[in-house]
């Protein structure tokens, strides 16, 4: 038997609903060898700039994008990586996969570095810490539900259904100004809505999608925690665009992100209290409205200045 000893301590999410896998990488890499780049990864691997809104504000547009690039895209923060996955419609595989995966999973534990996988605790990404091969079971961390355990053979079949394990297994020695032109290209791509998203809006398109629920005409009582979920899944994550682009020199960018972080976490507190922030509006939804469109324009500023210097 072999368990590590992680906690969420020390990952920035202030609202307590930062996005699953973004939660869970980040406190893969702050338990790895290279945690200096724990909040680095959050940005570099793109998820920093990545939104989804469903029309009809259902929390599962969080969950809903390419699972199978998180191998390529986690690399691209200079991490290597092994990654298991196994969807609907591969049922003859499953077995397979299944067996890959464990494999996979003991050997991040050997290496001290929890397995980030899909369905822990409640529906949503989170980390395996540790195994007991006597019990055939693992230890599990979930984002919000804390510590629990899990069969082996539940693996990728739990509530929904489908395998999705990834391992960080070491550094590939890229460099800093190649990991930072090739995030703005993955946050571009994203903004610009060139990564795939079934039907949900995503990249700057998120926004009317979202802002549309709090213009009087569809604002509605009961979907207070849609709302209070969807702005706190992607609020905090521009707190790590902010502090990513801070870090490496990019003033214009940090200070752009910093803003749009400002704007989404206040559109949070109000949505969260009912009460505006603004003494001249006491409509908290007109005054949420507000920070969003504000929000909306600083990322369009930054999309230009991030896709201009690309194209240098």
């Amino acid at each position: 038997m072999k368990k590590l000893n992680v906690t969420w301590e020390g990952v920035y999410d202030d609202t307590g609903y930062l996005m699953s896998f973004a939660k869970s990488l980040a406190a893969a890499v702050k338990s790895s060898p290279w945690a200096e780049y724990a909040e680095d990864i959050v940005a570099t691997s793109g998820f920093a700039f990545r939104m989804w809104v469903n029309d009809e504000l259902c929390p599962s547009s969080t969950s809903v994008w390419t699972v199978d690039m998180q191998k390529p895209w986690v690399e691209n923060g200079g991490f290597t990586c092994e990654y298991t996955g196994r969807y609907w419609g591969q049922e003859a595989i499953e077995e397979e996969k299944r067996l890959e995966a464990i494999g996979s999973i003991k050997r991040s534990i050997d290496r001290g570095i929890p397995a980030i996988s899909w369905d822990i605790g409640i529906p949503a990404w989170g980390l395996i810490t540790g195994y007991d091969d006597e019990a055939k079971l693992f230890f599990t961390l979930g984002t919000t539900d804390g510590e629990g355990e899990m069969p082996y053979d539940k693996l990728g079949k739990r509530e929904i259904p489908f395998l999705s394990v990834l391992t960080i297994t070491g550094t590939s020695g890229k460099a800093g100004p190649e990991i930072l032109r090739d995030t703005m290209k993955l946050a571009v791509a994203h903004l610009k809505g060139e990564e795939w998203s079934d039907v949900n809006p995503n990249g700057l398109n998120a926004y009317p999608a979202l802002m549309k629920h709090f213009e009087p005409e569809f604002f509605k009582d009961e979907e207070a925690w849609n709302r209070e979920n969807i702005l706190g899944s992607y609020g905090p994550l521009k707190y790590y665009a902010w502090k990513y682009f801070e870090k490496n020199g990019q003033t214009q960018l940090a200070q752009l992100y910093k803003a749009i972080h400002a704007a989404w976490m206040e559109a949070f507190q109000m949505n969260k209290s009912g009460v505006s922030l603004d003494a001249d509006c006491p409509n908290a939804a007109e005054s949420i409205l507000a920070r969003l469109k504000s929000a909306m324009e600083n990322e369009t500023r930054a999309l230009k200045i991030m896709a201009d210097t690309i194209n240098v």
